[in-house]
């Protein structure tokens, strides 16, 4: 049996906050039992496509899928057991903010329903930065929603933190990361802030101090030094966890496996092709299917692809898959302490993580192959 991954787009929020590039829309509450339709259909649709495939994991993500209630949420996973052959323990992942996690009730309910694994978007410590940043819950809020889940019965809890929001300082960062510790999670992702064109942060980015690379680059090595300490393993550039609690949903993306995508503004890799569905609310409701792309990818777009998502994991790539140019570029990043080599494999350091995207366009040298490393990070990345 093939293994599959289902990713469940919920683009509802209660606000949008100004760093969001994804497709999200806040106060569009009276929308959300049709889309839960929508869903479903077109859940059911891919069933025969699938009949080969195990689904191993399940991802709802957003936007803020818990603002889609505890009953909303049960029919949907109740429509992915009906359509699809589900694996005994499949992982599966609910996103959720902080004040949409303040009800143990509902949390006892979706982990009664299937939910296994509760994904909290913390995003700092600070009320202060919450507010800047126009996130809608305080940290007070975050402790209860932990202790909510535990209460439920969630033992796999992971936490999203962002480094480099406006007017902040290592100091304030460490805070962050010491209190989300106190929180005990099992897995935690730490993101730089990234100021997207297009976001209200990019309209306004002339308002803040704003930390510079240099800055971020030692608040990324400053978490990688104290999760490490603490027990927490790096398993990507971005993501940390417990032994044993890295996400596998997740880890997908960076082997190339293949995942199917539900719901407008999300993305598919599944028999040999890539596509996305438009961003368009009203078309999908009205039961229209609309890609926005759609790609074939070659056998040797898929090796460049291979190399360069290995290089975002501490695995990284074996170095017997790698050219002779290949090789020779990473032994420089060795001898630079940008890389490592073990058990016949090179992986790049939490330094040479830093430096990943310019070390990965060295490696593929060929124009054509950088510009599809470039695309692929602007739509996965």
């Amino acid at each position: 049996m093939r293994s599959l991954g289902l990713d469940i787009h919920i683009p509802f929020c209660k606000a949008k906050c100004i760093y969001c590039d994804f497709y999200s829309l806040p106060r569009a509450e009276g929308q959300m039992d049709a889309y839960v339709s929508a869903l479903t259909a077109q859940l059911a649709a891919w069933r025969e496509r699938t009949a080969d495939c195990t689904v191993d994991t399940v991802y709802f993500g957003g936007g803020t899928p818990s603002y889609l209630g505890p009953d909303r949420l049960r029919r949907l996973l109740d429509a992915v057991f009906q359509s699809y052959r589900v694996a005994p323990g499949a992982e599966i992942t609910l996103e959720a903010n902080p004040d949409s996690a303040q009800d143990i009730s509902a949390l006892r309910q979706l982990h009664d329903a299937g939910f296994d694994r509760l994904s909290l978007g913390m995003q700092s410590a600070d009320d202060a930065e919450l507010r800047r940043i126009g996130r809608v819950h305080t940290h007070a809020q975050t402790v209860r929603a932990v202790e909510n889940a535990r209460a439920a019965g969630f033992d796999n809890l992971s936490l999203d933190l962002i480094y480099g929001l406006p007017e902040q300082t290592m100091t304030r960062w460490q805070a962050n990361l010491d209190a989300a510790l106190a929180l005990a999670p099992e897995h935690l992702s730490c993101y730089g802030l990234k100021v997207e064109e297009g976001t209200p942060l990019f309209a306004r980015r002339e308002r803040f101090t704003l930390p510079d690379d240099d800055a971020q680059a030692d608040m990324y090595l400053s978490a990688v030094g104290l999760l490490a300490r603490q027990g927490y393993e790096q398993y990507e550039i971005s993501n940390f966890c417990r032994p044993g609690q890295a996400s596998r949903h997740n880890s997908r993306y960076w082997t190339l496996a293949e995942y199917l995508g539900f719901g407008p503004g999300a993305h598919s890799d599944f028999g040999g092709e890539r596509f996305a569905l438009a961003r368009d609310l009203d078309a999908y409701l009205a039961g229209h299917i609309v890609y926005s792309e759609c790609s074939a990818p070659s056998a040797r777009e898929r090796e460049t692809e291979r190399v360069m998502l290995a290089l975002r994991t501490t695995r990284g790539v074996a170095a017997d898959t790698l050219p002779e140019a290949a090789r020779c570029i990473l032994e420089s990043c060795k001898a630079h302490g940008l890389a490592r080599f073990s058990s016949g494999s090179y992986a790049l350091t939490p330094r040479g993580f830093l430096v990943s995207n310019a070390i990965i366009v060295d490696i593929l040298g060929d124009g054509a192959l950088t510009e599809l490393f470039s695309a692929f990070l602007r739509l996965y990345f």
